[in-house]
């Protein structure tokens, strides 16, 4: 199987490339700078270099691919909306010119309002288009990443962090190694089939309040929270900007998250081959189904 792989060296999709070399699989690599690669798996991969805004360039770096993984990149600069929309004309021409027979997309949750979600509704346009190419599609509606409490250390380390949401509203979070499982599993089963929704969360909805007890709990160093004081339309502003961070999932994607097999999958046969397993604290999925998405994590997975 010819699996090629966008932003290989981003949270995600790092441990997707692991996953799927420790699975027997040469993946194919897209990304800008070959050289940001790391060593070790740098002779394991056919790496592409490729600009993902390009689609002329992304056409031609997956010829002869039978699955994709796709995550839309932002380059920080300008309109994200744009440069989800130019990113989409990218994946939608591979897919269409050269027949892949399937994708799983990196989404999020809120991807299912479709509009109203600031950034994320540029996540839903890419599923929409996907959808519209008529090819098996996974789309992964991932909660907040856990690795993202990392752009906050210096506030933390001065003393209180400053946050859009009310301290005690629940969301879904989730680590990005888990994701990858998540993602390479369904890249590997061949028992799935048309267009699935898979969320993929941590194993509760946590509070920042929640959240700041256990970073105390395993630094010793007391993790104050404070609600932002900013005016409703600064609010606004702030929640389109981070809008990644702070959409919930809705009903739907809630019962999405509890299911253990895409509803348009047929029944599987028998359980595809499972990853081998990486060094360290694991989560456990099931590979008898295309995949398990509401993870069940061990305490230091919450870090």
């Amino acid at each position: 199987m010819r699996i090629a792989v966008t932003t290989p060296t981003g949270n995600v999709g790092r441990h997707v490339v692991a996953t799927l070399v420790r699975a027997g699989v040469r993946p194919r690599v897209l990304l800008r700078d070959p050289g940001r690669l790391a060593p070790d798996v740098r002779d394991e991969v056919d790496a592409v270099p490729v600009d993902q805004y390009d689609a002329d360039a992304v056409v031609a770096a997956t010829r002869d691919v039978d699955a994709l993984f796709w995550v839309n990149p932002t380059s920080g600069h300008g309109d994200p909306l744009a440069e989800y929309a130019r990113a989409t004309d990218s994946v939608v021409r591979a897919v269409t010119e050269n027949r892949i027979g399937r994708v799983v997309f990196q989404s999020s949750v809120g991807a299912e309002k479709r509009h109203g979600a600031g950034e994320i509704d540029g996540l839903a346009e890419t599923e929409i288009a996907l959808d519209g190419t008529g090819v098996d599609v996974t789309h992964l509606r991932c909660g907040y990443f856990f690795t993202n409490l990392e752009f906050e250390l210096a506030a933390l380390r001065a003393g209180t962090l400053q946050v859009i949401l009310p301290l005690d509203q629940p969301m879904a979070w989730v680590a990005p190694r888990d994701i990858a499982e998540v993602a390479a599993t369904r890249l590997l089963s061949p028992d799935w089939s048309g267009r699935c929704v898979q969320a993929v969360h941590g194993p509760a909805d946590l509070t920042w309040r929640e959240v700041g007890d256990i970073l105390t709990a395993a630094t010793g160093r007391r993790s104050p929270w404070s609600a932002s004081p900013t005016t409703p339309c600064a609010r606004n502003s702030a929640r389109r900007e981070w809008s990644r961070a702070w959409s919930r999932p809705c009903s739907a994607c809630r019962r999405a998250s509890a299911r253990t097999s895409c509803p348009n999958s047929p029944a599987p046969s028998g359980p595809p081959p499972r990853p081998p397993s990486p060094p360290g604290p694991t989560t456990s999925y099931d590979t008898g189904s295309p995949t398990t998405s509401r993870k069940r994590a061990a305490g230091s997975r919450f870090l």
